[in-house]
């Protein structure tokens, strides 16, 4: 099994707020100092805005890969969001590993908590609001630099300085890159069978075990 241990260099949480005229959302996140305690929809005191799409028990923690930090920079200049994790309303916030790196299924250790990995992100508009610019959905699609999310599999206790620290990987061969890819990004068309074979793994969300059989059809 491939090894991931990462320290946690922030937890964070938000709550909703307008980011844009009739344009609400709780994706604006900040760190939290001390224990946080984690239960089942995820990190006490976070909140979305939109909960027929947002939040719940498969997409209770949200975990935006910070080295994909640089590359935004390239692409946007000098972005003052950018300055700080939160940008991408990540609730976790760790360095030394991407999308690529961790695998639908995965379990880790967070503090006294376990969370597995459950669902890729599917970026919305809102994303454009929260940067001011028109192109960043349409940029985290064609870049794949979208994060994923946790179900808590075992509520407890976390702090930033934890280790998250991966202790099962059950399907090595779907890294999240390429469920992205597959669900999100129009890879469907180009490998059928994968699809096919993803709709049919009961450990991926039921929301997209749901798109994949549709594209499987």
């Amino acid at each position: 099994m491939a090894s991931l241990d990462l320290t946690v260099d922030a937890l964070l949480t938000g709550t909703p707020r307008f980011i844009a005229d009739g344009v609400m959302s709780a994706m604006g996140k900040s760190a939290v100092a001390g224990p946080v305690h984690i239960d089942w929809l995820g990190l006490e005191g976070d909140r979305v805005a939109d909960p027929l799409n947002h939040g719940g028990h498969d997409k209770a923690i949200h975990l935006y890969p910070q080295d994909h930090y640089a590359w935004w920079r390239e692409h946007l200049g000098d972005h003052p969001l950018l300055d700080a994790p939160g940008a991408f309303g990540e609730n976790i916030a760790v360095r030394g590993a991407v999308d690529a790196d961790f695998c639908l299924g995965d379990r880790f250790t967070l503090g006294t908590a376990i969370i597995e990995v459950s669902h890729g992100r599917q970026p919305c508009a809102k994303l454009n609001h929260r940067f001011g610019q028109p192109d960043i959905l349409a940029t985290v699609i064609k870049s794949g630099r979208a994060g994923f999310y946790f179900r808590v599999i075992r509520t407890g206790e976390a702090q930033a300085g934890d280790r998250l620290i991966l202790t099962e990987r059950p399907c090595p061969d779907w890294p999240m890159s390429r469920v992205f890819a597959l669900l999100i990004a129009g890879g469907h068309k180009r490998d059928p069978a994968g699809v096919a074979a993803l709709a049919a793994m009961p450990i991926l969300a039921e929301a997209w075990a749901r798109r994949a059989r549709e594209l499987a059809r």
